[in-house]
């Protein structure tokens, strides 16, 4: 069903793509069984419940742009089908980032490793994760497939689709190279600029771009109409990341469900660590580097804390943030729109890079 108000985090929205997805795994249930995998969904369940939703959300809306919704229960399923494809990731992240907990849960390979127990039990819980990801993935597409949308639209959505998919996953090398090549020999200038690069393509195109320019493609959307919401989406995207790296070093541990530093320990050098180490004193930089990647207590936490804010890089950030905002606000200024679709969009950009609700 669709939203009932302008609302772009309606409840309503939220529980359509909710039950959309439910009813989308229901329908695995037959090959889950027959092939004796059903360990494998019932993981998928919980690894594709909760979450805000922005992704769908953001095609939703994209779709409202360029035309009236013909088909509100197809539009849903085919929206949700991004959520699929961000659980994927989400299970391959843990994975790379050796990360215990998800939304304040075992992370998918923790919780196959619980099932099984004894000396095999993290490989079976690593292979099993990754094998949960990759069916995740293609589940994603299966659910595009079968939204009811009509033929003619999803053939205009595969080569947006496909896209997206590559970027993601390139994207996501880059990042891990980026945590492997990264040495104090490596120019800031040089980090900086991939930390960009990665930004773009690990999250802004796949969780806001790329999903807006979706619906809007579905739609039928004009050229010009697609362009502005690539433009307006990558703005929002880089926001939501900003964001994310501040909520990485400084978020509440209950809030954003997993432990507070994770992203220090995990030696993440995103836009916000390296504003920090290119803009504090000799001793401050040492210290940090030094926390990087490591082990980290909730000492060094506190003061990596510290750095950052006397760095002056978490004001930097945030200011970037608001920047981004404005200018994608601006795009949405650029073409005619309807009257909904601009307050909604002008909602979910401030939502994504600010997390309130």
């Amino acid at each position: 069903m669709p939203p009932r108000s302008h609302s772009p985090q309606a409840p309503d929205f939220i529980e359509a793509v909710d039950a959309a997805i439910a009813q989308f795994l229901d329908s695995r249930v037959e090959i889950a069984e027959r092939i004796g995998a059903m360990p494998l969904l019932e993981q998928a369940r919980f690894a594709t419940a909760g979450g805000k939703r922005l992704r769908a959300a953001f095609c939703w809306w994209g779709y409202v742009a360029a035309a009236p919704v013909a088909d509100a229960a197809a539009l849903t399923r085919a929206a949700a089908s991004l959520e699929l494809l961000q659980a994927s990731l989400l299970v391959h992240d843990d994975i790379i980032d050796n990360s215990d907990t998800r939304r304040g849960a075992p992370s998918a390979h923790r919780a196959f490793q619980a099932r099984l127990g004894g000396d095999r039990a993290e490989s079976y819980g690593i292979a099993s994760a990754i094998l949960l990801g990759d069916v995740l993935f293609d589940w994603s597409i299966a659910m595009l497939e079968s939204s009811g949308l009509p033929s003619e639209a999803l053939d205009r959505a595969r080569g947006i689709v496909a896209e997206m998919r590559s970027e993601v996953l390139l994207g996501q090398y880059l990042d891990v190279a980026a945590g492997f090549d990264a040495t104090d020999a490596t120019t800031l200038e040089a980090q900086q600029e991939q930390a960009a690069t990665v930004l773009e393509y690990k999250t802004a195109r796949y969780t806001v771009a790329r999903p807006v320019q979706l619906g809007a493609t579905l739609a039928g959307g004009s050229p010009e109409l697609i362009a502005m919401l690539g433009r307006y989406g990558s703005l929002v995207g880089q926001a939501f990341q900003l964001r994310d790296d501040i909520l990485g070093v400084f978020g509440d541990p209950e809030l954003i469900g997993k432990p507070a530093g994770d992203d220090l320990r995990e030696g993440k050098r995103t836009t916000l660590v390296l504003q920090a180490l290119g803009l504090s004193n000799e001793a401050d930089r040492t210290a940090l580097r030094a926390i990087l990647g490591t082990p980290t207590d909730d000492a060094a936490v506190d003061r990596a804390r510290r750095i950052i804010t006397d760095s002056g890089a978490l004001e930097i950030v945030e200011d970037q943030i608001e920047a981004l905002l404005y200018r994608a606000t601006v795009e949405l200024d650029s073409v005619a729109l309807p009257p909904e679709a601009k307050t909604a969009l002008t909602r979910l950009a401030k939502r994504a890079a600010t997390r309130e609700r």
